[in-house]
């Protein structure tokens, strides 16, 4: 089944309103016909199993036949990734997107060799984007992930200031307690009628790791280190496991929570 974002005022009375690109590419690439289904996501969390129902010049309607299950985690997961060499980050785009990222964050950091000025950093900003739109689209998300511009660590810091979990993968911590600890609270039944969503932050560093100010900062700020394991992992590879873990987490979380369990 075909998948578009669409804007909420292009849904009216229970008819979704298809034009511009969106038209061009429904008609004209994949050639829609009357009758077909179509995953439309309005970009505020709501999916719905649509039929085309008529097509004219410039315009596809299509009749909204169910609202589909949510597909978002129950928490906002705000990745904060040192910028990588090469195309390293449009994998972790693609790759955070999947697994339920809320927003991408890249980082400036003492140790990444990456130095983007503002117009570079424009045109990179604008390619990733549209990898996490087709990353969106291709996993079924109700939503398209923000990547924002890339800023400071300490400009991080004070944007994640308030969260409510935060958290900084670290090759010195000591043990697992304290990652399983994070895990098992945010796989607590979740109760979407009394609490709202949680913002988690997730730090990860670049190919030369944080620098040991930047932890010394991260620790002053609150922010939890963890620990992944006995073995150095690459930057890609700490913020995929990351996100897995979180993810698995949080889908238990909406499971118990929608079972009742708690």
């Amino acid at each position: 089944m075909h998948h578009f974002f669409v804007e909420p005022s292009e849904i009216v009375s229970g008819t979704v309103h298809i034009t511009g690109e969106n038209y061009r590419h429904l008609r004209t690439v994949l050639r829609a016909e009357l009758g077909e289904h179509i995953l439309i996501s309005d970009g505020t969390g709501t999916d719905y199993v649509c039929e085309l129902t008529e097509i004219t010049e410039g315009e596809l309607l299509l009749r909204i036949c169910f609202r589909e299950r949510m597909h978002e985690l129950p928490a906002e997961i705000h990745l904060f990734q040192g910028l990588p060499k090469s195309d390293k980050l449009e994998l972790i785009v693609q790759k955070a997107v999947e697994l339920g990222a809320f927003r991408i964050v890249p980082l400036r950091t003492q140790n990444a060799v990456v130095r983007l000025d503002e117009k570079r950093a424009g045109a990179k900003v604008m390619r990733w984007q549209g990898i996490a739109e087709a990353a969106a689209k291709q996993s079924k998300r109700s939503i398209i992930p923000e990547v924002a511009a890339p800023m400071d660590f300490r400009e991080a810091m004070e944007l994640a200031a308030d969260f409510d979990c935060r958290m900084i993968p670290y090759e010195n911590a000591e043990g697992m307690t304290a990652l399983l600890s994070v895990l098992r609270d945010l796989a607590q039944p979740w109760d979407s009628q009394r609490a709202g969503k949680k913002r988690i932050a997730v730090f990860i560093g670049p190919e030369g790791g944080f620098s040991r100010g930047e932890i010394e900062a991260a620790l002053a700020h609150g922010v939890q280190p963890v620990s992944l394991g006995r073995r150095i992992l690459r930057t890609e590879t700490a913020a995929i496991t990351t996100l897995s873990l979180l993810m698995t987490a949080l889908e238990r979380s909406y499971e118990d929570g929608q079972r009742g369990i708690g």
